[in-house]
């Protein structure tokens, strides 16, 4: 394919996408707010890992971080209106994932 021809928003769409953890982080709040630690035991992440992603994404303005004070303080990650606007793809993703990739045995 023509380099020339890629449009430049798909690439770094793309780049952003492809980031180890990322597409796992969305599904996960596809389901609503999550708190990190919730997030963190559920995907296997490390914390390190888990922060940068989530501080990637609320850059990208596809996640939100809210705080509530209260003792002790709550944190919830969201998704943003942008970010929910990726539902349908990562559901395509999910739905194309069940047909077409073996199943795990463990």
């Amino acid at each position: 394919m023509n380099q020339a021809l890629i449009c430049p928003r798909f690439e770094k769409a793309m780049s952003l996408m492809s980031q180890r953890w990322t597409g796992l982080v969305i599904y996960q709040l596809l389901s609503g707010p999550k708190r990190f630690c919730t997030l963190e035991t559920s995907m296997g992440i490390s914390g390190r890992v888990l922060s940068e992603r989530l501080k990637d994404l609320e850059q990208q303005g596809i996640v939100l971080r809210e705080v509530f004070p209260e003792t002790p303080v709550r944190i919830e990650y969201s998704l943003t209106e942008k970010g929910a606007a990726l539902e349908p793809i990562m559901k395509e993703i999910e739905k194309w994932s069940q047909g077409w990739l073996p199943a795990e045995i463990e």
